[in-house]
């Protein structure tokens, strides 16, 4: 689920629809609210409110009976979607190979790709300080 939230939508939408999913009643229209988010600081860790963050929720059902619940960060409605359906059809025998091998494997690739990047490029302005020579040698 983790690496189906942190998805583009757009990348999400190509994956899924390749699956040719089957019929699905939406249960659940995708709808957004906002969700108190709390943190914890100082020797006690006593919870304080931090704020508020935009979330979309939806829940979608199988024709087969399987129902699929998804929460995304932010009001996209097509993606809270597509995660909720991919959550019910991970629950079929003849679609949950498929979505972990055509959806969640490249996504996870693409996201362990971009990290990588990202390491790289903050790898690149590193300073080792003990390398740095004394005025007094």
């Amino acid at each position: 689920m983790a690496v189906l939230v942190e998805a583009p939508t757009d990348a999400l939408a190509a994956h899924v629809a390749r699956l040719a999913p089957p019929d699905h009643t939406v249960i659940r229209p995708p709808e957004a609210g906002l969700l108190m988010v709390q943190g914890r600081i100082g020797g006690d860790g006593r919870a304080f409110n931090v704020g508020e963050v935009a979330v979309t929720r939806a829940a979608v059902r199988l024709a087969s009976g399987e129902t699929g619940f998804a929460c995304v960060l932010g009001r996209d409605a097509e993606k809270a979607r597509l995660v909720a359906l991919c959550d019910a059809l991970v629950q079929t025998a003849t679609h949950g190979d498929a979505v972990e091998r055509d959806v969640v494997a490249p996504l996870r690739a693409a996201q362990e790709a971009a990290q990588r990047l990202a390491e790289a490029r903050t790898a690149a302005t590193r300073v080792d300080f003990f390398t740095l020579v004394r005025g007094e040698d």
